[in-house]
């Protein structure tokens, strides 16, 4: 058992080629993989999030993959309580860490921290139970006792609202305060994290194509069986890929326009994910991806 062992993060828009990159550093530093993709968490949402293949997933071990099902919810605090985990079986088991995906988000939360919640006795927790049942009053209650904090948490977003309620309940201050008096800290410090750069036309291409492959690969079908087994209500199912094929099924839009939605929207989140990298974090390691193999390999060989 070791207690310092190398880590490191690959980040990137999708499609930028991140998986593969993330499976040839960790065959040659000895490492696991740590998933950060929204999708790829959800077990039966396979061709929509392209997963990595069942032999890629064998050929190094994977975390953050097939963990719940997709009526289940998922929030970076889970993300972070697997991260722990995971961190843990590294150890045990002497391997380093490769830490790999689209959703930054839940990096930053690592890099960043969370703040500590107030013990939550079982009163409170009954006690704020019984007034969830009125998830309006919650709300409403909240807002008037800080609205500056509750302006950015959606009216029917239960969770975050009971979460809320529930720090109120048990230390008696208002969400800023709280957070102002409980700061959070960095669970994962000096991390080297590496950025894929690509040319945008040549990321809508691959969008394009990897978008004709999912349809080849049985995207359809796949959809069709979630939305039997799960219906259209968990949050999972509003994911870009599934919405498109529901339009198309609802005979909204033709296959081909079925097909372009799905590229222009992933191309917009792509986007999105380009200018949360370079925004969001500080002293990374940006370049194309030919060169970056060569970058991590020269560290970590």
């Amino acid at each position: 058992m070791i207690s310092d062992i190398k880590q490191l993060a690959i980040i990137g828009p999708t499609a930028s080629g991140k998986s593969d990159l993330a499976i040839k550093i960790a065959k040659k530093t000895d490492a696991y993989i740590l998933s950060i993709d929204s999708l790829s968490i959800y077990k039966e949402i396979d061709i929509v999030s392209a997963k990595p293949s069942q032999k890629e997933l064998s050929s190094v071990k994977h975390f953050g993959i097939n963990v719940l099902h997709p009526d289940e919810y998922f929030s970076v605090d889970i993300f972070i309580d697997i991260y722990k985990e995971v961190l843990s079986t590294c150890r045990q088991d002497n391997r380093n860490l490769v830490i790999v995906g689209g959703t930054s988000f839940y990096l930053k939360s690592l890099v960043q921290g969370l703040s500590d919640v107030p013990v939550i006795s079982k009163e409170v927790a009954s006690h704020v139970k019984m007034k969830m049942r009125n998830l309006q009053e919650c709300y409403n209650f909240l807002y008037n006792l800080d609205s500056v904090y509750m302006k950015n948490i959606s009216t029917n977003d239960s969770y975050r609202i009971e979460k809320i309620l529930l720090i109120y309940e048990a230390s008696k201050l208002a969400p800023t305060e709280w957070f102002k008096q409980n700061p959070p800290k960095p669970i994962i410090e000096n991390l080297d994290i590496y950025n894929i750069e690509v040319d945008r036309q040549i990321l809508r291409d691959r969008i394009s194509k990897r978008t004709h492959k999912m349809l080849e690969l049985g995207l359809i079908d796949e959809v069709c069986y979630l939305e039997q087994k799960y219906t259209r209500l968990p949050h999972a199912m509003n994911s870009i890929g599934i919405i498109e094929v529901l339009e198309y099924l609802d005979g909204k839009v033709t296959k081909q326009q079925m097909l372009e939605n799905i590229s222009t929207h992933t191309a917009q989140l792509a986007k999105r994910q380009q200018t949360f990298n370079r925004t969001q974090f500080t002293d990374i390691i940006n370049a194309p991806l030919d060169k970056l193999e060569g970058i991590i390999f020269s560290k970590y060989s």
